[in-house]
């Protein structure tokens, strides 16, 4: 069992991971001011709503791009399982070619998303994160992260619409019935979601006129499944992609190190 951590901006999703299979998943919110000892309490908690007992882990990895949280979850994870966790940065194994200006600066959510859509999925695939940023990568036929897109997530974005106006309420992030909406909290709902979601189809036509090629495409983040049935382009939801990126990610770089240890031992 592989313990699996993704730290966002906003949430920090926990998975437990058995081969391909995610057994049990948890939510936390991010915060920057919590101490490693109050992650580690705080995780160690909520893994035994379920029963879910430290001894159980093989190993563990995290994805972060919330770089001060980073290593003060190698500490949680360390004080709960006694392991060392693998951290998604550079120099580690992907099975991609990085194909950007600079490959250091490439997110370690990208990586994950990039390499579970290149592990599970037909390539090329064109990737959508909905978070607190949106984020599009581009992975060709031949394994190339090519690159891609980022803009402000939904949330962010009518957050910041409703603070810098005096007269916008605040409304919850769903499709209204229609629209062309005749009411200003449905104008907001529609800009919301068909705004998102022509954004979407938009820039999969232009991805795809540049590659010169269809693809795959496939969106995961909180607020996909609010979007995705109002887009017209076919697109594949993965509520857990960027978790299944990680166990692939961890057997790239774990089993390898082991498997040339336990060669090493035979030839001694």
């Amino acid at each position: 069992m592989i313990l699996a951590i993704d730290i966002g901006n906003s949430n920090i999703v926990i998975g437990c991971i058995n081969g391909h299979d995610i057994e049990h998943l948890y939510r936390i919110e991010t915060d920057a001011s919590r101490t490693e000892d109050e992650y580690a309490a705080g995780i160690k908690q909520i893994l035994g709503l379920d029963g879910v007992g430290a001894d159980i882990f093989d190993g563990a990895i995290i994805s972060s791009v919330v770089p001060p949280l980073t290593g003060c979850m190698q500490t949680a994870v360390k004080k709960i399982t006694g392991l060392d966790a693998l951290v998604v940065g550079a120099g580690m194994k992907t099975g991609l070619n990085i194909r950007i200006d600079d490959p250091a600066q490439l997110g370690s959510d990208l990586v994950a998303t990039a390499v579970a859509a290149a592990t599970h999925y037909e390539l090329p695939a064109i990737i959508f994160d909905m978070g607190t940023a949106t984020t599009i990568g581009l992975v060709d036929k031949g394994a190339n992260f090519m690159g891609g897109a980022i803009f402000p997530g939904v949330a962010p974005s009518m957050n910041a619409l409703v603070s810098g106006t005096s007269q916008l309420p605040k409304v919850s992030i769903e499709a209204p019935a229609r629209c062309i909406s005749a009411n200003t909290i449905d104008c907001m709902k529609s800009g919301a979601i068909f705004g998102t979601a022509s954004m979407m189809d938009g820039m999969i036509d232009r991805i795809e006129e540049e590659l010169g090629a269809k693809t795959r495409v496939i969106a995961t983040g909180g607020l996909a499944a609010r979007v995705l049935p109002y887009c017209k382009h076919k697109i594949i939801h993965d509520a857990d992609l960027l978790l299944r990126g990680l166990a692939a990610l961890y057997e790239k770089n774990v089993k390898p190190r082991a498997e040339r240890a336990r060669a090493t031992a035979t030839r001694l």
